[in-house]
This record gives structure tokens, sequence and C-alpha cells, in this order.
């Protein structure tokens, strides 16, 4: 099947997002890392470019998100920064960077939009971090929520698992999302909850929902760049689907890169610079003149 780009070149903002809910439109979402990343995820066309703090998992091979830097995230942010310009970006928040005070975090959260280019901040919780919401948001600068389960609480909730599974559970969700929409926040991500529990927050909410594990009725879906393209090795979450297995192919171009260096069939001569030939016979005098040898194969 053949499929065509977004034809719309226009920049995406958080009223893009509005609009596409309001008229039944899906909203794409992908997290990315890198220049390269950004630059093919903003060529499909997809809405949404999340710079995750899954980077430390992905990228930079922690166990869990939690050792990730502000510094960090600001160097992957402005790569991607550098390679999107239609794609709505959005920097994450990683840990302990707004868990002090509302100052520190609309501090850090500036910094996303000042050094590194991003449009929107996403942070972690519901309604105990309504007071770092505002005070983000009163600062201008529009903030993505997560609701579900949290990557950066996965030692208070022991391992990774997934959330609002019974009614009770479910219920403090739906309060929790209310409380952020009413707070102001432009969209929610929705990880690892049951379709049930997404559907009826996507339905209550006037806001989007982005969904990550949380099934086919959320007003959008976000996975990560590598999943999405087969670029990992390890296990690959129920939610995934692969639409390609590059990893398979890496591994199979690098295999054969080593074969032919050792057996010193590349380079070939179609990828050698050769001397004029004047130039090859007056360096060779000079060589022979001072007693070197000339290089032989």
């Amino acid at each position: 099947m053949s499929v065509q780009p977004a034809s719309s070149p226009e920049k995406v903002t958080v009223r893009t997002l509005w609009k596409k809910k309001r008229a039944g439109q899906p909203i794409t979402m992908i997290t990315a890392y890198d220049y390269p990343s950004a630059r093919a995820a903003d060529r499909a066309g997809i809405d949404v470019i999340l710079v995750g703090d899954s980077l430390g998992m992905v990228v930079l091979g922690y166990e869990t998100t939690i050792p990730v830097t502000m510094d960090e995230m600001l160097h992957h942010a402005r790569a991607v920064a550098r390679g999107a310009h239609r794609a709505l970006l959005v920097g994450d928040m990683p840990f302990l960077s707004y868990h002090t005070t509302p100052a520190e975090a609309v501090r850090n959260a500036g910094r996303f939009l000042q050094e590194a280019g991003m449009d929107a901040v996403k942070l972690e919780g519901g309604r105990e971090r309504l007071d770092v919401i505002r005070a983000i948001l009163d600062a201008g600068i529009p903030v993505l929520g997560h609701l579900g389960l949290q990557p950066q609480r996965v030692h208070q909730l022991g391992g990774f698992r997934a959330q609002a599974r019974t009614a009770a559970a479910a219920q403090r969700l739906i309060e929790d999302a209310l409380a952020l929409q009413a707070a102001g926040v432009f969209a929610i991500v929705l990880e690892s909850v049951p379709v049930e529990v997404a559907r009826a927050v996507t339905r209550i909410l006037d806001i989007p929902t982005i969904g990550i594990g949380a099934g086919p009725d959320c007003d959008g879906q976000v996975l990560v760049y590598h999943d999405v393209l087969g670029l990992n090795d390890g296990h690959v979450p129920r939610f995934v689907r692969q639409y390609a297995n590059l990893n398979r192919i890496i591994h199979e171009a690098l295999t054969r890169y080593r074969a032919e260096v050792e057996a010193r069939t590349f380079p070939a001569e179609e990828h050698t610079l050769h001397m004029k030939p004047e130039e090859a016979a007056a360096l060779d005098a000079w060589l022979r003149a001072h007693g070197f040898f000339r290089m032989r194969r």
C-alpha cells in the first residue's frame, strides 16, 4: 500500500490538535531523540515529536528513565529541533526537574523553549502536580500531561506495570485527568491503561488524549521511533507494532562490511581517490630520493 505524506506544510500547534479532536481526526505522535529521526518523522507528516526521557533507556543504556539529566534532555532536544520544523515539539521534563518547587520547574521548563527550541513540555502526574503545572502555564509554556503508567515512579510502582485496572483506580485517574484539563494542559498522554478507561477519559475530556498501550479509542497514538522501526533487539512491548525490522537489516549490513574489509574487497577501485599522474610521479621521485619505500598492496 502506498502511503502519501501529509500535504500541509503548516506548523502544528496546540490549536491544530484541538481542531483534530473536534473533527475526529487522529493525532500522530512519535518519540524521537536526534536530528535524523526528527527529519524522518517531520517528512512523514507526524503531528507531534516528543523528545522523551525514555532516551535514557533507548539510546543511553540506562535501566530506567530516572538517571536522565536536564543537560542530556536539552542536548537531544536541540538535535530534534534542528531536524523538525513542521511538527509540534515537546520536551519531556526529567526526574527531579519539576519535583522540588514551582519556581525550579518553571526555570527548567523554560530552558526547553529558550535553549532547545521546543514548543511545549511534558510532565508526569495528576492532582499532586497542579501547582507546578499552573506555574509553568502562567509562564506561557504549554504543558502536555501524562497519566497511567508513569515511568519516573517505576520504583514506587514496583516495575513497569499497567495502571487503573480496578474501578477505584480508574475513577482516580479520571479525576486526575479532569483536574489537569481544568489547570490548562493542552492534551494528556495515557500510558498502559485498560481500553475501557482510556475510552472513558477520551469521551469525557474536551482536550485530546494520546495513547500508548491504551487501546484504539484515544484521540491519538504515540510510539517510540526505535520500536516502530524495529531498531531494538530486546523485549518488544505488547502494545508496539513494528513497521520494519531495521535491526536485522543493520546487523546484516555491518556483518557484510566487516567481512569485506577483512577480505580486502572494500574499498574497491570505485571508492578510491587517485592523484594526477604527474603528481604521483613527483611524489614517487621524492620518496625514492629520500630513501622511503613506496607503499604496496
